[in-house]
């Protein structure tokens, strides 16, 4: 049995496998491979020169895409007081303390990403154990908990974006759709790499960005230029 359908197998045959396309030419292969009957996400891969078991190689941040995700973000705001009033006027799809805390402990889950004012942080605490797997912690060092939750919920639901390097080096992204068209993939494209260049750790040695690849949900991978993709954002 073909371990790949027929239609990937067919766009497949009009890619190089041996060849690293351009910005451009990698964005226009990747619009040409999509074939599902749905929008498919357009996702990223980039293997770093980094070592992730020693902290200060840990590359791990967050950015706002130009255009966005594409995709309708529900947050979830753990506030009280003026702060959970100022959430629910910018968007937040969901606002509390203890209330939203024992929903959670009863199995609810309807949201992708998690907004905490500091002063909540220990009722938040309470729930550790089901939002850290699930990688839904508000967490400092992506800006989750903050005071300011009327712009941290604002950018969440025009297209931030949270990453993280995993064991193997690599780091993997959702950067659009494919209907976003060939120019604000490209803008979101250059806006991810862009921030993962500027967050080369101090400590790594040799050459940082490895490999880069670009795909839709169901097309094949396309292999970028790193050299080339790391002078098209300077």
């Amino acid at each position: 049995m073909p371990k790949h359908g027929k239609n990937f197998r067919n766009k497949l045959e009009n890619l190089d496998r041996t060849v690293l396309y351009t910005f451009e030419d990698a964005v226009t292969h990747l619009l040409a491979s999509s074939f599902a009957k749905f929008d498919e996400t357009v996702d990223i891969a980039m293997k770093l020169g980094v070592d992730p078991r020693h902290a200060d190689q840990m590359v791990r941040s967050s950015v706002v895409l130009p255009h966005g995700t594409g995709k309708d973000t529900k947050v979830l705001v753990f506030a009280k007081g003026d702060k959970e009033a100022e959430a629910k006027e910018a968007g937040a799809d969901f606002v509390g303390g203890d209330d939203l805390v024992e929903k959670i402990k009863g199995g609810w889950l309807e949201f992708d990403k998690t907004v905490a004012t500091p002063d909540m942080m220990g009722t938040v605490g309470k729930i550790g154990r089901v939002l850290g797997p699930r990688n839904l912690m508000p967490n400092a060092k992506l800006g989750t908990v903050t005071f300011d939750v009327a712009n941290v919920v604002k950018e969440i639901k025009s297209g931030k974006v949270d990453f993280r390097v995993d064991k193997t080096g690599i780091v993997h992204a959702g950067i659009g759709k494919c209907s976003f068209g060939q120019e604000k993939i490209a803008d979101n494209l250059k806006a991810f790499v862009e921030k993962v260049i500027q967050l080369k750790p101090s400590s790594a040695k040799g050459i940082y960005l490895r490999s880069v690849t670009i795909s839709s949900t169901m097309g094949p991978g396309i292999k970028l230029d790193p050299i080339a993709l790391t002078a098209a954002v300077k």
